[in-house]
């Protein structure tokens, strides 16, 4: 049994438990809950949905999409993971995408959007989704309704375990919210759906301490640091989105908590993760070998998560990369790297620091390093950064005969983030930190890249915020962190950082600050009188 078999395959078969056209998120489905958590198996394949949407689309691997098309009309768009990197990586240095017909494409990379952006609203409403499925199967978990259905001892204890793991998604989508939206409407297992009550608006700071009021309990409740099955929730998850959390909460609520976001990475790098050997490997299609330096994925199948989201957008978007490269059926001729980013790199080629994974293109058709023009396929590099091969070079392993679908796990959380997080922290004051060990951690990220050599090391002098943000983005690109960063560092909207078509202009512009976050969608403004749009929108 395969690696994402034996977790969430039962998604599949498991029942449409919500369909959306609306913040009500109204279930659909003629079957009853009695139905689904009779028995313990029935919870687990409710938790296979829970986890499910997050990799799958709808309740099958193609053609069932959960948010209706008048939202999102490209059931590939669909994806949470394409809706997420797509406002994360195409709205900075990192991205542009070739096609602006795309739904929503055109006016990201320009920071241009409006309120009717179909991506922003896509991730609005598939984050509500997925929180309503927690949120379902967080009620339906409780200790009453457990002991009520005549499950006891053990059985009902796993079951107190997948309620953990259903609040620990549903406080991870409700960072996204927080972070992309700021304010947006509140809802948990105590709203019963289809109730005619309309969410209340919560405010970015009392969102903020109620997430970090769930993660806190949660240390308690989930399963000890890779005690877990793999793609599952344990505690090292919690920790990880808690010292993200506190890294950022200076934006989210004007309070610096840099001393917590040290204390929470101590507590990973305490737990005995380590960084896997080889940076290369860390983005293929046997990486759910990389328990090592993994926290948490979200887990893809070429067989089983058959969609044109997640990593297989990654492995097929990047413009004109032969399809021998990636390990898949070709190119769609879509990502590419502005010079801004490119140049972050001393050495282009991947030859010392093998982090560099660009395709330039051949004599013939060469990528050009500068993005000329926001939409075409050969302005600006491409990224090899997602190849559907294993370590040894072999197809990867759950392929389709096809090789249109990814089997690469997408890292939500791995050990290097948390590496950056403990160093950033230490530079800007926090407190239970030192900036030798600071130092240690850049330097092991570092020596890594260039596999096993020191010549990429830096010395004590060098390490400084400025680099902290370039180390970020040369480690962690394409891993949908580069927005939430820049807005950190005040370089996202400001004329402090410029990158090409920034504000519409070819070398870059300051633009309003406004769109440091997205609006709420006006659909739902319209049907919810207690809800206000974000400033300027």
């Amino acid at each position: 049994m395969n690696r994402y078999k034996n977790i969430f395959t039962i998604a599949l078969v498991s029942l449409a438990m919500a369909s959306c056209s609306k913040l009500d998120l109204t279930p659909t489905n003629d079957l009853v809950a009695e139905d689904v958590y009779a028995t313990p198996q029935g919870y687990k394949q409710a938790l296979a949905k829970v986890y499910g949407a997050f990799a799958l689309t709808g309740n099958a691997t193609t053609g069932s999409q959960d948010i209706p098309a008048s939202i999102i009309r490209d059931e590939g768009n669909s994806d949470f993971l394409r809706l997420y990197w797509n406002l994360q990586e195409l709205t900075t240095d990192e991205a542009a995408w070739s096609w602006p017909g795309d739904a929503g494409v055109q006016g990201l990379h320009e920071m241009r959007w409006s309120s009717i952006n179909a991506i922003a609203n896509g991730l609005y409403y598939r984050s509500f989704f997925q929180i309503t499925l927690a949120n379902d199967f967080i009620r339906q978990a409780s200790d009453a309704n457990i002991s009520q259905r005549g499950i006891s001892g053990a059985e009902a204890d796993e079951l107190k375990n997948f309620r953990a793991e259903a609040r620990f998604l549903r406080a991870y989508q409700y960072w996204i919210l927080m972070d992309l939206y700021a304010n947006p409407p509140f809802v948990t297992e105590t709203d019963e759906v289809g109730s005619g009550k309309l969410p209340q608006q919560i405010q970015r700071k009392d969102l903020f301490a109620y997430i970090e009021s769930e993660l806190k309990d949660l240390e308690n409740l989930l399963p000890a640091p890779r005690t877990n099955e793999y793609g599952r929730a344990d505690r090292a998850a919690a920790w990880a989105l808690l010292a993200r959390l506190y890294l950022n909460a200076e934006v989210y609520t004007g309070t610096g908590r840099y001393t917590d976001a040290i204390t929470y990475a101590k507590k990973i790098i305490d737990a005995g993760y380590t960084l896997h050997p080889k940076y290369r490997e860390l983005t293929i299609a046997d990486n759910h070998l990389n328990t090592d330096e993994n926290i948490f994925t979200i887990t893809y199948d070429g067989t089983y998560t058959q969609n044109y989201g997640g990593t297989t957008y990654l492995m097929h978007g990047p413009a004109n990369v032969p399809a021998d490269v990636t390990g898949s059926s070709g190119d769609w001729g879509g990502l590419r790297f502005t010079e801004n980013f490119v140049n972050l790199f001393a050495d282009k080629t991947g030859n010392t620091d093998k982090r560099a994974q660009f395709y330039t293109g051949t004599a013939s058709r060469p990528q050009t390093l500068e993005m000329t023009e926001i939409y075409l396929s050969t302005a600006g590099y491409s990224s090899t950064k997602y190849r559907n091969y294993t370590r040894t070079g072999a197809p990867a392993p759950h392929i389709d005969p096809k090789k249109d679908f990814a089997d690469i796990d997408f890292p939500v959380f791995r050990l290097g983030e948390i590496y950056l997080i403990y160093a950033e922290a230490v530079l800007r004051g926090g407190n239970g930190g030192s900036t030798g060990t600071a130092l240690s951690y850049i330097n092991a990220l570092r020596t890594r890249a260039y596999e096993g050599s020191t010549a990429g090391n830096i010395g004590a002098s060098q390490l400084t915020l400025d680099f902290i943000l370039d180390e970020r983005g040369r480690e962690l690109y394409y891993e949908a962190h580069r927005r939430t960063d820049l807005v950190r560092f005040n370089r996202f909207t400001t004329s402090a950082y410029l990158w090409a078509w920034k504000g519409g202009v070819r070398n870059g512009a300051a633009v309003s600050d406004k769109y440091n976050i997205f609006p709420l969608p006006p659909t739902d403004l319209s049907s919810n009188p207690n809800l206000k749009q974000n400033k300027d929108y």
